[in-house]
């Protein structure tokens, strides 16, 4: 059962509110990618805790040494994420709209 067209309609509104600002992302990166910003920001809580841990742990353990490699992963990450923010917030994209889809199908399914 496809969606009508008012139901598409309504689809593409919601996602447009809830839809997260690339310019945003990559601002919290460039100012705040130390505290992973952009990755609290795109929902990826587990990932930001890590690169938090690898960043400060680092940041720390840098007089035993031990933070130096640490840091040094920490750095390429935050550089790999650059490339990375675009197919995030994509990914984002695809599962909201998979969720509005099926929130207004069964909400229209309900009404009938």
């Amino acid at each position: 059962m496809g969606l009508s067209t008012q139901q598409q309609m309504l689809v593409e509104q919601r996602l447009a509110n809830e839809k997260k600002s690339a310019a945003t992302a990559y601002l919290l990166w460039f100012f705040l990618g130390g505290f992973s910003a952009h990755r609290f920001y795109l929902g990826r809580t587990g990932s930001a805790i890590a690169q938090l841990v690898l960043i400060w742990g680092g940041i720390f353990l840098l007089a035993v040494v031990v933070g130096i490699p640490m840091l040094v992963v920490a750095g390429i990450w935050l550089l790999v994420d650059v490339f990375l923010i675009g197919g995030m917030i994509d990914q984002d994209m695809s599962s909201k709209r998979a969720r509005i889809v099926n929130e207004v199908s069964l909400t229209s399914g309900s009404e009938s």
